[in-house]
């Protein structure tokens, strides 16, 4: 879809659609506004269902459509309005001697992530998004296991990794799913807590960050007001799915779908379909 695709009009709609679609997504084309369509919706499916992946789904999508800058901004808007209720509801089940070091190395690393993301260029981002995507489905799909509990100097690596993942593209939360959802002695109940209560207090911190960089800007606030609610419809189905899935399933659903938008999003493909 690159920048010439974004560039594109929109096709022929009835006057009150074409004006509603270019004051939220304006310079984008019909197939990139249904693009992020997409990609909220599953995002959200998989974030409900396992408590993570928003960002797996989305990061790799949205940044064929806006680039991997503009996209993050744009999730950090999603994301808000749901990250924090979901997090404050999960505290009281989350592991804080495991959140809490994890938190605090990923702060210190998040400015890193954010300097490499605007300093790399957009399609080495692409590359290095979708790949890094791909590896983490890889290595929790391969039914690799963490035994025992994890030390300190451990954590404070997976901490520092996540907050690299964060800085870059929002996807701190896939070093933390490798870490909790391979270890043996979480169940999936203690995962998801766990996870969502890293990512509602790093969502706090992380926005002062990007604010600080002029990554979350007026236009990217716009583009996420209609969204929201196509994120609550994928998050309420994969949260009530979530309940209804054995733990296999649970795991293999988890997997493909965020294995599929990486894969779709790299981008030798672009030559191939004129992106």
């Amino acid at each position: 879809m690159g920048d010439g695709g974004a560039r594109s009009r929109l096709p022929a709609f009835p006057g009150s659609m074409q004006s509603f679609l270019a004051s939220f997504f304006p310079d984008l084309s019909f197939d990139g506004i249904a693009v992020l369509l997409l990609a909220t919706v599953l995002g959200g499916l998989v974030r409900g269902f396992t408590g993570f992946g928003f960002a797996m789904v989305f990061m790799p999508l949205a940044s064929m459509v806006l680039g991997p800058v503009a996209a993050l901004g744009l999730i950090w808007f999603i994301d808000l309005p749901f990250a924090l209720p979901i997090a404050a509801r999960s505290a009281k089940q989350a592991e804080w001697r495991e959140v809490l070091p994890l938190l605090a190395t990923a702060t210190l690393a998040l400015p890193a992530g954010i300097w490499l993301l605007i300093w790399l260029d957009r399609e080495t981002m692409r590359w290095i998004l979708a790949l890094l995507v791909l590896a983490a489905v890889a290595l929790m799909a391969s039914g690799w296991r963490y035994h025992g509990r994890p030390g300190i100097p451990l954590s404070l690596g997976v901490g520092v990794l996540s907050g690299l993942c964060n800085g870059m593209a929002s996807i701190g939360g896939m070093p933390l799913a490798v870490f909790w959802l391979g270890a043996q002695r979480n169940d999936r109940h203690k995962t998801r807590a766990n996870l969502q209560t890293f990512f509602g207090i790093s969502t706090l911190i992380s926005g002062a960050t990007l604010w600080y960089a002029g990554i979350l800007t007026t236009r990217a606030a716009m583009t996420a007001v209609p969204l929201f609610a196509v994120y609550g419809v994928g998050l309420w189905i994969g949260t009530h799915g979530f309940r209804l899935a054995s733990e296999i399933s649970f795991r293999r659903i988890a997997y493909l779908v965020i294995f599929l938008s990486a894969l779709a999003s790299l981008p030798l493909w672009d030559a191939l379909i004129g992106r």
